[in-house]
């Protein structure tokens, strides 16, 4: 008689707690809520100004349908201020101005020039000028953005933040990295904790200089990393923080900053492999190259055809760069090195080294002043 007892009770339990479950207020936490849109704080007339900067890129693209994330484009873009429409929360962290510096007929990233480079570095520097302006936020496309990036932080002058962003999808995708992306470079454009630290790129939560950023993933959202460093902050929900400071010439430190730049003397890159042939390098230094970067195997080792062509063109005055593509690592100063003439090219990336090498024979062709240059950028 108590077993029944308790089986019944025991039921009763179960059916009671199996109500309580399908009771509404059991699905009251499960059902969105509308969400106003974000009060403007006391303070806005206060906040950082930021100005926005178009070059470009998968962020300023749109898609159908929504799971595109691949093949999108076609004309359908997003204009700078439609980010500023589209994503109201921005007005609660700066007061941001948009500005459109998109190459002629919308160029993907890798088909810019040298031109569109040197125009928006010299917009960039007016910019920094204007004491109207506190930072600047500059979206650009992923596949050569860790470059741009890099002739900034090289050729703009000022202490103010310039944040460099992008998206691996376009701003129409589902579950897009734009959006969000951008919101944080805004956040760490408008932090007084970001003056000083050069150009600085921000996406996926992580904040990294531009001369350690590399793009290490086709497609993927956490594509930029510093590969031999890391980040030097992140972009938090509740805050920015920076863990360390950024140690290597920049902006307003740069001898490069603030001049202008229409033209810079032509580098080519090679890449080092198995019997990589010379003639490439020869057929270069005939169609008047200036500079050579090296992408060499291991720690920046060329084949023996490589050598014999960099010989010859040192021989009518061209500079040589080492690499490495390891992309870890530096290429380091060793005796054999020096008795080559080949320049360390540290641990940077040769599109990197081109950038810097490029801006180093406009002041010099000597190969100790070319090498202080790479050890101290």
């Amino acid at each position: 008689m108590r077993s029944k007892n308790f089986s019944r009770l025991l039921l009763s339990a179960v059916v009671i707690g199996h109500c309580s479950l399908l009771s509404p207020s059991a699905f009251t936490a499960e059902i969105p809520t509308y969400s106003p849109p974000p009060a403007m704080p006391a303070n806005a007339a206060t906040l950082p100004r930021i100005v926005l900067v178009s070059m470009g890129g998968t962020i300023a693209s749109r898609g159908e349908p929504r799971t595109n994330i691949t093949n999108y484009g076609g004309g359908v873009r997003v204009e700078p201020i439609d980010w500023v429409n589209e994503m109201p929360e921005v007005a609660t962290v700066a007061r941001v101005t948009v500005d459109d510096q998109r190459a002629p007929q919308n160029r993907a990233s890798g088909q810019e020039t040298h031109e569109d480079l040197h125009r928006v570095s010299q917009r960039l520097n007016e910019l920094a000028n204007d004491p109207n302006v506190d930072g600047m936020v500059v979206t650009h496309g992923t596949n050569t953005q860790s470059e741009v990036a890099f002739y900034m932080n090289l050729t703009v002058k000022t202490d103010k933040p310039i944040v460099f962003v992008g998206s691996q999808r376009p701003w129409s995708a589902m579950s897009g990295d734009g959006p969000r992306n951008l919101f944080d470079a805004i956040r760490v454009a408008a932090t007084k904790e970001a003056w000083g630290k050069g150009v600085l790129h921000c996406t996926n939560n992580l904040i990294t200089p531009a001369r350690d950023l590399d793009k290490t993933s086709a497609y993927r959202t956490h594509t930029f990393k510093g590969v031999d460093v890391g980040a030097i902050g992140v972009a938090d929900p509740d805050r920015i923080v920076f863990q360390r400071d950024v140690i290597r010439r920049h902006t307003t430190g740069s001898e490069f900053a603030g001049k202008s730049y229409p033209t810079v003397p032509a580098v080519e890159i090679f890449y080092g492999y198995r019997e990589a042939p010379g003639y490439f390098i020869d057929a270069a230094v005939e169609h008047g190259v200036k500079g050579i970067v090296i992408d060499g195997v291991g720690a920046g080792g060329a084949t023996t055809s490589q050598q014999a062509a960099v010989k010859r063109a040192q021989e009518k005055g061209v500079v040589v760069v080492m690499t490495a593509r390891t992309y870890g690592g530096r290429v380091q100063d060793t005796p054999r090195r020096r008795e080559a003439k080949m320049v360390p090219g540290d641990n940077l990336h040769p599109e990197k080294a081109r950038i810097l090498l490029q801006l180093a024979l406009t002041q010099s062709t000597d190969l100790a002043e070319v090498t202080r240059i790479f050890n101290e950028y």
